[in-house]
Formats: C-alpha cells, structure tokens, sequence
C-alpha cells in the first residue's frame, strides 16, 4: 500500500513523457486524414486513447503508483485544454490542428481527385448525397469534406440545376 504515492521515476519526466506522446499521437492522427477520425477532434480521440493508456500503466506497468496515473492524467487534460483554448484563439494553429474544409463538388461537377487524396469512396460520397435528398451530383452546389470527417452537402436550388453531373 505505501507504494501508491512513491514513483518509479521523477514526477517531471511523468510531464514530459505525456507531453511527448501527446504531440507525437496527435500529429499522427492529423496526418492520417479526417476519414479515419470521424466525428472526434484529433485532440478527442488523442486524449481518449492516452487517458486509457495512463491509468493502465498506473496500474500495471512499471510505475504502480496511484500518483504516476494521476500525473500523467492530469498533464494529457491540461494539454488537450490548452490546444483547445489556443486553436480558438488562433486560427492558424486551428488549422493546423484541425485542418481545413476541403473541396468535394461545386455546382454539380464532382471532383474525383479530391475524393481519392481524401480517401472518400464511392459509397460514402453517395451516401452523404441521399442524406442531403440529392438524387444526382447534378443536384449539388457545393459538397465538402468537414473538419470532423463528415461529408456536407448543399443543394442547388430549384431550378438551378445543370443539365448534367459532371467530373474533374
């Protein structure tokens, strides 16, 4: 029982480890594209992961001590607080953290190219066109790819439409 506040190592590299591994997991999720995040933040899905991994190696790994979890779990809060009130103050790190809007169709004319680097499919493409009552890409005046992974799609109004979906 004494063990639970005496540390396998000094409390600062607890801080600098969750640092570390903070940075590096949410760079690597923002790198991996918005596809595969789905409706989480990158710094979300980056603190869910590693709170999970903190209180785990609390309680198993080398460093068994109630406090090293606690550390560790406070310093990955503080962080994720701190991303989120400095992206909301800056647009440019919000950017960079969360990225941008990009650019699926525009006035009916689908570009596949985006679709591909964005790893959209078919499918999923089409998908967001039936939840946005859109029978055709004809119907579509702009199509973009979220922040957060989810498609949104804006109809043309009525009478607007082009005489054919096109592709770029």
């Amino acid at each position: 029982m004494s063990d639970l506040f005496e540390l396998a190592m000094p409390w600062w590299e607890f801080l600098l480890r969750a640092a570390v591994v903070y940075v590096v997991l949410l760079t690597l999720v923002r790198l991996s594209g918005k596809r595969t995040i789905g409706q989480y933040t990158p710094f979300d899905l980056v603190l869910i992961a590693l709170l999970g991994n903190a209180v785990q190696n609390s309680l198993l790994g080398e460093d068994h001590s109630l406090l090293g979890g606690l550390l560790l779990a406070a310093t990955l809060i503080g962080m994720n607080w701190l991303l989120g009130a400095l992206s909301a103050r800056s647009r440019r790190l919000d950017r960079v953290v969360a990225g941008e809007p990009v650019l699926l169709a525009h006035n009916g004319v689908l570009y596949r190219a985006a679709l591909k680097r964005e790893n959209i499919s078919p499918a999923d493409f089409d998908e967001a066109l039936r939840e946005a009552e859109c029978a055709d890409i004809a119907d579509v005046r702009l199509a973009l790819l979220e922040t957060n992974g989810r498609i949104s799609v804006i109809k043309r109004e009525a009478g607007k439409k082009a005489g054919h979906g096109r592709e770029r």
